[in-house]
């Protein structure tokens, strides 16, 4: 089976910096695009930011700046790092890949983490 476990939530002040961890563990074969998606209370869940495989990156513009996505292809692995966090980033953020296990059939399949809780208040 695969699954993907994020980590590195948490309460931060407005201006400070987090750093949120996913890993795709599992029989995989390959893994295309993963990124970072957030939902705040009352709101629909948007995309924050993703990578390809080869290293593209997009970022919703609300964050440009002050976000940034990377990836470990070794392990299988993204990470988002956030500075200079505002209120309105507090939100769910759900780490999301396109993979194709060991043995699946041709396409990709979208996994989803469990989400981490990040909260911005003074």
């Amino acid at each position: 089976q695969v699954q993907l476990v994020e980590s590195g939530g948490g309460l931060v002040q407005p201006g400070g910096s987090l750093r949120l961890s996913c890993a795709a563990s599992g029989s995989i074969f390959s893994i295309n695009a993963m990124g970072w998606y957030r939902q705040a209370p009352g709101k629909q869940r948007e995309l924050v930011a993703r990578i390809t495989s080869s290293g593209s990156r997009n970022l919703v513009a609300s964050v440009l700046g002050r976000f940034a996505i990377s990836r470990d292809n070794a392990k299988n692995a993204v990470f988002l790092q956030m500075n200079s966090l505002k209120p309105e980033d507090t939100a769910v953020y759900y780490c999301n890949a396109q993979i194709r296990p060991n043995g699946g059939q041709v396409g990709w399949n979208d996994y989803w983490g469990q989400g981490t809780q990040v909260t911005v208040s003074s």
